[in-house]
């Protein structure tokens, strides 16, 4: 692929132009890529105080008593957000939902194994255990490849 960018000042909002012989997956990928919104930010409380939360630091995000929180190396926050916005506002090439009640970052897993019947166990990189529900288990499949 070749890249060309050309700097002009009558251009006051970018424009992105494409130009090939055939439309193929990777010009498909490249603009749903660049269609996509930018992420919403993600605040979530902890004793009273607000945090603006990084996707690249949320392991999961589960529901718990009625609260939805999302678990991060430094601790626990809470989300005012229901569980399903949250599944809309993370990144869908990085978040499985993996049941009902859980969302996982796909880049915070140890492991899965596969050994249980008709589930996945799931290791996360702060030691959680987890499991995909027999709901989402062909799902995970999918994007694990297997």
């Amino acid at each position: 692929m070749e890249i060309e960018i050309k700097i002009n000042p009558e251009y006051k909002i970018p424009k992105v132009m494409i130009l090939t012989d055939k439309v193929t997956e990777e010009i498909n990928a490249l603009t749903a890529r660049l269609s996509e919104e930018a992420p919403q930010l993600i605040s979530g409380f902890r004793d009273n105080v607000l945090k603006i939360l990084e996707q690249e630091e949320i392991i999961r995000v589960y529901s718990s008593d009625g609260k939805i929180i999302a678990a991060t190396d430094e601790g626990e926050y809470f989300l005012r957000q229901r569980l399903y916005e949250m599944e809309e506002r993370l990144d869908s090439s990085r978040f499985v939902r993996i049941s009902n009640s859980e969302i996982i970052n796909l880049k915070k897993v140890k492991n899965f194994d596969m050994s249980f019947t008709g589930t996945i166990c799931v290791s996360m990189t702060d030691s959680t255990v987890t499991y995909v529900s027999r709901r989402y288990v062909s799902k995970i499949k999918k994007i694990l490849g297997v």
